[in-house]
């Protein structure tokens, strides 16, 4: 615990070594080990018995949590026309193929990009970087759309892509501290679902390794397993 704050140490101290937290209880320790003088992001890391390196074990999905993350998302909208005057209908808030321009002169001042397949040619060469950023609109992610009024509203409500890293892990916002302890069990109970329905074919052996959730100044609070695996 060397380096580490009196009020980080004083939040580690309340929880039970070794011990596996069922979901519920786990977000209500979240809830109270919390210190910071913000409201801060509750965020889940999964472990998974994944070998990233292998593109048939990659991980990667999309989740409409029930009660949203509690952030506002900046939806930028690469369209042209009437699919342009729906993003703009839906909420999107930068809309317009101008947009291209704006981020090859460095502008990435959002959240999401939403794009229709007609454009995906102009974007194809901003690759490098958008995609490091997690940026670039994927069909699987449901941000290249013709329908792309319901990919803002649900962006706008909650739907977070997830993504494995290179550890074999994903992360993800399920909600803020000052969330009910109802509304975070269930962000994490849809989020889990996710993860467990996007297991790959030729992942072997055991998926789900283990489940940390935590604030974002806050120790990890190990949750148990059961119901997951």
């Amino acid at each position: 615990m060397r380096g580490q704050g009196k009020k980080y140490r004083a939040a580690v101290a309340t929880l039970e070594p070794r011990k596996l937290y069922p979901p519920r209880e786990a977000v209500e320790k979240v809830k109270a080990t919390g210190y910071a003088g913000f409201d801060e992001s509750v965020d889940v890391a999964v472990r998974l018995g994944v070998d990233p390196k292998h593109a048939d074990q990659i991980v990667r999905g999309t989740v409409s949590l029930p009660n949203g993350t509690g952030k506002r998302i900046r939806v930028l909208v690469i369209a042209q026309g009437d699919r342009a005057k729906e993003a703009e209908a839906a909420g999107a808030d930068f809309v317009g193929v101008e947009y291209v321009q704006k981020i090859k002169d460095g502008w990435l001042d959002t959240d999401v990009i939403v794009a229709t397949p007609d454009v995906m040619g102009q974007l194809g060469p901003l690759g490098k970087v958008l995609g490091p950023r997690g940026l670039m609109p994927n069909p699987k992610a449901g941000t290249v759309t013709m329908d792309v009024a319901k990919a803002v509203k649900e962006l706008k409500a909650g739907k977070i892509e997830f993504r494995v890293d290179k550890s074999g892990i994903v992360h993800a916002p399920i909600g803020k501290r000052s969330f009910a302890p109802e509304a975070l069990d269930q962000n994490l109970h849809a989020f889990m679902e996710a993860v467990v329905r996007a297991k790959p074919a030729a992942a072997k052996g055991h998926y789900i390794r283990s489940v940390t959730v935590s604030t974002t100044m806050g120790p990890g609070v190990p949750v148990d397993l059961a119901g997951y695996v």
